[in-house]
């Protein structure tokens, strides 16, 4: 069973008004695919999209400024798309994209500690669109890095039970994936 729908902010109302009757969610995506967006053009983006009828947002961390060390920039930039969680009475989750193809072990530790110092929910490995994917190595450093107490999820590359399954094994507590018939199908149960 899909339980969510991801969708670019322009589909969100769309999407909203074609599932209303359903239990499934639509999610939306934030300065999708490069996070290069300015923080108040990802903030209107995320007001908008909660507006429309997302519940949860995926936004991508502003790579350029994370490689040049702009570690202010970084956290005004997911602090403005995590105040739609203050202005909307409703539970909204966001996640922020880290892009983990493009960053080294070290690196990684530093973007999920800014993630989790900001207050979003989650951190999430990557777009799905660049790099070398996934790897359970990423996903196990993001777990220790953020503990328990904040999601992980894993995606990019993860096609297979096979593949999911260790990255839960790994720590992550969600899958991003565009096979989920086909690993449920996989499944033993399924």
């Amino acid at each position: 069973m899909i339980s969510h729908v991801y969708v670019n902010p322009i589909y969100v109302s769309l999407a909203s008004k074609l599932l209303r009757k359903t239990s499934v969610k639509v999610c939306s995506t934030i300065g999708f695919p490069y996070g290069a967006s300015m923080p108040a053009v990802k903030g209107f983006e995320a007001k908008r999209a909660v507006e429309d009828g997302a519940s949860e947002l995926d936004m991508v961390m502003n790579l350029s400024a994370f490689k040049s060390r702009d570690y202010t920039l970084v956290k005004n930039d997911i602090k403005t798309v995590l105040e739609v969680k203050r202005l909307y009475s409703k539970k909204i989750i966001v996640k922020v994209i880290i892009e983990t193809a493009f960053l080294t072990s070290e690196e990684i530790v530093m973007a999920c500690k800014l993630c989790k110092e900001t207050g979003a929910d989650f951190v999430k490995t990557s777009t799905g669109l660049f790099g070398k994917g996934t790897t359970v190595e990423d996903v196990r450093l993001m777990r220790k890095t953020v503990g328990r107490s904040m999601g992980v999820k894993a995606a990019g590359g993860i096609r297979t039970y096979k593949d999911a399954l260790a990255m839960i094994k790994a720590g992550a507590n969600r899958i991003g994936t565009s096979t989920a018939a086909a690993i449920i199908r996989e499944a033993p149960y399924g």
